[in-house]
């Protein structure tokens, strides 16, 4: 069974199609990164999964429930992280989460524990008897992260979960998602390329309010990989390194090679003899290394590609 499934789903807001034919797949148990440029529809897809929203067309499951069919049982299993969670501000975090509990049905001694638990998770622990109306944006985003898990998820939706922080909450939250590994299914929305990479094992890319690419994390900086090694001499191999390339020029195996001063770009047509021939061809020369590497792309990178072929289509 899926966590989630999407197929053909769409949403139209009057000329707006926010959502056009999206197609999704999710397994459990992964950290999948939803990511897209602002206005490509990620919201709109959280919105609908959790029930929030209608789709005009197309069916979505959450956990085997039919969304539009099974709306209570869905409710029941997800928790969700608007990007703009709200709070009384009067409340403690304690009387907040101890609410939470309540409308789930957990009994006094349920919400004692989970509370407790919840806290000590975010690092509210200090602060739990303290107004939520002093908090930072850092600690009010973990207390809307503490109030997501109250119920124990299956899956829990993260909308932008650190839009808007400085460094230290950001690192903050997304540690948080990392310890949630294998506890539930995470779909965490973002258009932060460096957080999708840094914490999400599957990836899905949305532009115009259809999927572009679905893949595992590696698979996919492995699928748009450049085919180019770097290299950079120690200084006075100046000479050895323009030897070097020259003879590179002439390998069957090697498309082209560009010079800067130390350093050397080579883009080759047969990735497997590179790793082979090319380290032992530049000791054969002579060369005193201080850099060798084989380039791998950003997130990035690939996201930017892939994005500008969705907007050509």
């Amino acid at each position: 069974m899926h966590a989630i499934r999407i197929v053909d789903l769409q949403k139209v807001y009057g000329p707006v199609r926010s959502l056009d034919g999206l197609d999704l797949t999710v397994e459990p148990g992964t950290v999948f990164g939803f990511l897209g440029p602002n206005g490509a529809g990620k919201t709109t897809t959280i919105r609908i999964l959790t029930g929030l929203a209608h789709p005009t067309g197309g069916r979505a499951w959450v956990m085997g429930a039919e969304i539009t069919a099974n709306g209570y049982e869905v409710a029941r299993r997800i928790g969700y992280l608007p990007e703009e969670p709200a709070f009384y501000s009067w409340m403690t975090p304690r009387e907040f989460l101890d609410y939470v509990g309540r409308v789930f049905g957990l009994s006094t001694s349920e919400r004692a524990g989970r509370i407790q638990e919840l806290l000590e998770l975010v690092g509210l622990a200090a602060v739990g008897r303290r107004r939520i109306g002093g908090f930072s944006r850092g600690m009010r985003q973990r207390l809307g992260l503490a109030q997501a898990l109250v119920n124990r998820p299956e899956l829990l939706f993260l909308d932008e979960p650190v839009s808007g922080l400085d460094p230290v909450g950001r690192k903050e939250v997304l540690q948080l998602i990392e310890r949630l590994r294998g506890q539930c299914t995470v779909f965490m929305s973002t258009h932060i390329l460096a957080d999708i990479e840094r914490v999400c094992d599957t990836i899905g890319i949305i532009a115009q309010g259809r999927l572009v690419i679905q893949s595992p994390r590696e698979a996919l900086l492995a699928r748009y990989a450049i085919p180019a090694f770097a290299v950079e001499a120690d200084r006075g191999f100046e000479t050895s390194l323009n030897a070097w390339a020259e003879a590179l020029r002439r390998e069957s195996w090697v498309y082209s090679v560009s010079i800067s001063g130390l350093k050397a770009q080579i883009i080759v047509q047969e990735v497997e003899t590179a790793k082979r021939e090319l380290l032992p061809s530049a000791m054969q020369a002579g060369l005193v290394l201080t850099r060798y590497e084989m380039l791998r792309p950003s997130l990035e990178d690939v996201f930017l590609r892939l994005v500008g072929e969705g907007d050509r289509k």
